[in-house]
């Protein structure tokens, strides 16, 4: 059973990083307390992961049937990548990490199946777009209802305050449902968990790692990353919510990074303005293409590793 502490430890990081791109808006500009922000993404996260997170399960599992201690592997390898990528203030992808991982096994045990791959590399193109897509569509629709319900000052600012919390919910659940997958989805492959135990445990992981280290990055995206207002950040969570909501049901497990920035693209794009710059552009490019292949490799490199140890 010690294999399992790798994915502990990676649904921890997941949930202490990516629970910024739900509430780190309204946490850092006060709009939301931490504790309340914290404890609804717990609660949303776990019944995501329990109630749809086997559909990312099982795409693992068809992609690469490895064994225990290579899924040990890919949950360490992830987790050390993805704690490489946050000390260099790039943004990460863990879906993108487990996945370089899962290759880099597959393909030394002799498992790996390509059209899965394919399918998934898809689905990381589109969800960009997706967010990018929606926040579009979405800031117009929602305008246009928020207008016409003449709401004064106050009754706006607390009509928002009830619109973050809900979509931060719901953003919540759609990280649960998605992401449980990259935490514990290799580990059902070897017959240690079943779907239900690997959700479970994976919803658990990520909410433990949301309650107890995430404000500091909520903090840091909300004032320093993401520069929105209270109305186009819940336009860009229930963007992002929707599109990895919408992979979540296909069963491919995406990154909400990735939402996010396509929807911060599409608020630049809904009021003609520049929202992010070119250079942070392709530093996130440049992250989402490197994440895979350094996690391959460290995964490689590992492996090379634990089997010459017994020698030593």
């Amino acid at each position: 059973m010690w294999q399992i502490t790798s994915a502990i430890f990676l649904g921890w990081a997941l949930g202490a990083n990516d629970a910024a791109n739900i509430f780190g808006t309204a946490v850092a500009s006060r709009m939301i307390r931490f504790w309340t922000a914290a404890s609804v993404c717990l609660v949303f996260v776990l019944l995501g992961a329990v109630l749809q997170g086997q559909a990312g399960i099982d795409t693992y599992r068809s992609m690469s049937s490895i064994s225990l201690n290579a899924a040990f592997l890919v949950a360490l390898s992830s987790a050390l990548t993805v704690t490489l990528m946050t000390f260099l203030k790039l943004p990460v992808s863990t879906s993108q990490a487990v996945v370089g991982s899962l290759v880099c096994m597959g393909l030394v045990e002799g498992t790996f199946h390509w059209q899965i791959l394919i399918k998934v590399v898809i689905c990381w193109v589109g969800t960009p777009l997706g967010g990018m897509i929606f926040t579009v569509i979405l800031y117009f629709l929602v305008g246009k209802f928020l207008n016409g319900l003449h709401l004064n000052l106050f009754q706006h600012d607390k009509y928002l305050r009830y619109c973050l919390m809900s979509g931060g919910a719901y953003g919540a659940y759609t990280l649960g449902a998605n992401n449980v997958a990259n935490v514990t989805g290799p580990f059902t492959g070897p017959g240690m968990l079943t779907p239900f135990e690997a959700c479970l445990i994976g919803g658990l992981s990520i909410g433990l790692g949301v309650f107890t280290y995430s404000k500091r990055v909520m903090i840091t995206v909300g004032k320093k990353i993401i520069k929105l207002d209270a109305y186009t950040a819940f336009i860009v969570i229930l963007a992002g919510a929707v599109t990895v909501h919408i992979f979540a049901g296909i069963g491919v497990p995406v990154s909400t990074s990735q939402a996010v920035v396509g929807g911060v693209l599409g608020v630049g794009l809904a009021k003609g303005v520049k929202t992010i710059d070119v250079k942070r552009v392709y530093r996130i490019f440049y992250a989402w293409v490197g994440t895979p292949a350094i996690c391959f490799a460290v995964t490689f490199l590992l492996y090379i590793l634990l089997n010459r140890l017994p020698a030593l």
